[in-house]
């Protein structure tokens, strides 16, 4: 179970990462002057696209907004004695919910991706507050 808790920390740090790639992708080889990715000034590049690179944009914000609660619940639920195949359980799905949260982002479909977000909080929480085994 340590190895999935540890490929689930590891999936939520690269999910922000993928979603800079997704939002960044199909630019990075056309020059600055014709609007390819300009690495000189990536946030303002970011700041100025829009559509599916924009959602892109932000779902990495706030994959990385999400990434201290979750680290944080599931390294407390740990200390705390909480048995690790549950949190392990609770951290693949909170990172399935995560990814469906991208997914939703980048298709842009606000209010699935708002219900996503939620129960993503929720299981985030249940790690917390995951019982002493």
């Amino acid at each position: 179970m340590t190895t999935i808790l540890l490929l689930s920390v590891l999936a939520a740090a690269l999910m922000p990462i993928v979603c800079a790639g997704i939002a960044k992708g199909g630019r990075l080889g056309t020059p600055r002057d014709e609007g390819g990715f300009d690495n000189h000034a990536p946030r303002e590049w970011l700041a100025r696209q829009s559509g599916y690179r924009a959602r892109a944009n932000a779902a990495q914000a706030n994959c990385f907004e999400a990434l201290p609660f979750f680290v944080g619940a599931v390294a407390i639920a740990l200390t705390l004695g909480a048995p690790a195949d549950r949190i392990g359980m609770l951290a693949l799905m909170w990172v399935g919910l995560r990814a469906a949260f991208v997914a939703c982002y980048l298709a842009d479909r606000a209010m699935l991706r708002s219900a996503v977000w939620t129960l993503a909080l929720a299981v985030n929480i249940a790690i917390l507050f995951t019982p002493r085994g």
